[in-house]
């Protein structure tokens, strides 16, 4: 891979949007929410949802970073993008717990 290819790269998989960080704790409240109804039937109480959403949101943002540019992306593209990785993660979590 040559050195502009690799910038390229890096600049699309950045974990930095237009929504902010107060929109982050936002969407990621409503990202963790969803993805607990969509994978386990429930949530998690806030603060679990919260961070569940954020970390989805890294975790989306980095697997969609390969396909699209994530960093334009606003409210609904960081939504979806969240809940996709919150999904991915809860899904995780349930094959480790399942393991041991």
């Amino acid at each position: 891979m040559d050195v502009t290819a690799a910038t390229e790269f890096l600049a699309r998989s950045t974990t930095l949007t237009s929504v902010g960080w107060i929109g982050y704790i936002i969407i990621g409240a409503i990202a963790g929410w969803l993805a607990g109804k969509i994978v386990k039937g429930g949530g998690s109480g806030i603060l679990m949802n919260i961070v569940i959403g954020i970390v989805g949101a890294l975790v989306g943002g980095f697997l969609l970073s390969f396909f699209l540019d994530t960093a334009t992306g606003g409210w609904w593209f960081t939504l979806f993008t969240a809940v996709l990785g919150s999904v991915i993660l809860l899904w995780i979590v349930g094959m480790v717990q399942r393991k041991t």
